[in-house]
């Protein structure tokens, strides 16, 4: 079982590519609930049919479709990389295939000695320098990231009394996927997205189209700089694990800044166990080597989270984690 084991692990690459190649290619979109022959789909998928087999056959073995006497149908996870459904992860899996984020971890050793993110290494830039530069990527970022953050946004409701608050800020909001999901589920609530320029003009026509720019504003900003004033509510997910401590404890200087007294900063990332567990792995998805490799930043424990928010001039006073969601209130000091 342990030589097994091992083997499955060490082809975690090919499954991503698989999954992104199939993304990339449309083959989700071409399959349904009736089964439909290899050949008809690699046609429509720019694929010679011998081929499409052997690429419908490793989908199948991954659960993301089903082979028949008649062909290849849909499955549920399948259907989650199609283009054009609700909740789809289409982009995620384009991005997370990308050379954007397999090269840079090609190079973990470096990261591991150093410390450092290996991408400027390969790249030449920063993350966030180079999608500024290409917007056909940046616009692929914002997008991906949106898509799981969906999934995330919709399940908060129930885990945070968001009714509380009159405006919440969304502080590196992207394509503004998560204000628009919590405003659509608390009419009363006002909203805000910043991030950089090249991300607000995403997260605008998304406002505009989910018709609530009444409600909802959206403003270019560098959160290193300023947090604007004015929402008693301000939110940060998945932007802290992008930093090490030194820059995450500036943005939370920053959140701190701009809170009235009875205001609340809600950090969504991954808040990991101080140890590991035998029957539940500490960190699942690897995020904690991913963030270091792509970003320099980390996943944190609750300590880590407690020391960063003092060194802001706040206090952590409640920690959720449930269902793979976890979120870190704090207060002002």
């Amino acid at each position: 079982m342990t030589v097994s084991t091992v083997v499955q692990l060490l082809k975690g690459a090919a499954v991503t590519q698989v999954v992104g190649v199939a993304a990339r290619l449309g083959v989700p979109d071409a399959l349904g609930p009736q089964p439909r022959p290899a050949a008809e789909i690699g046609a429509a998928c720019g694929l010679p049919a011998e081929q499409a087999v052997r690429l419908l056959r490793a989908m199948a073995d991954l659960g993301l479709c089903a082979e028949h006497d008649r062909g290849f149908t849909a499955t549920e996870d399948g259907n989650l990389l199609r283009s054009d459904v609700d909740g789809s992860l289409h982009a995620y899996a384009l991005l997370a295939s990308h050379p954007t984020a397999l090269e840079p971890l090609a190079r973990l050793e470096f990261s591991l000695r150093t410390g450092r993110a290996a991408f400027p290494e390969v790249f030449g830039r920063g993350v966030f320098e180079h999608f500024a530069a290409d917007p056909e990527l940046a616009a692929l970022y914002n997008t991906a990231m949106g898509q799981p953050t969906r999934h995330i946004a919709e399940s908060l409701p129930a885990r945070y009394d968001f009714g509380r608050f009159s405006s919440v800020t969304d502080v590196g909001g992207g394509d503004g996927t998560l204000l628009i999901t919590l405003l659509r589920h608390f009419p009363t609530l006002r909203g805000l997205v910043i991030d950089t320029g090249a991300a607000i003009p995403q997260a605008a026509r998304a406002v505009r189209r989910a018709g609530l720019a009444d409600r909802c504003d959206t403003q270019a900003g560098d959160f290193f700089a300023a947090v604007p004033k004015g929402s008693d509510l301000l939110v940060l997910k998945w932007i802290l694990h992008d930093w090490d401590d030194e820059a995450a404890t500036r943005i939370l200087a920053n959140c701190r800044a701009a809170l009235p007294a009875h205001g609340r900063v809600l950090i969504v990332d991954d808040v990991l166990p101080e140890r590991g567990n035998p029957d539940q792995p500490r960190d699942p998805g690897l995020k904690d080597l991913s963030m270091l490799v792509l970003y320099g930043g980390r996943e944190r424990t609750r300590a880590e989270f407690e020391r960063l928010c003092a060194d802001a001039g706040l206090v952590v006073t409640d920690v959720v984690r449930e269902d793979g969601v976890s979120l870190v209130e704090a207060a002002p000091v």
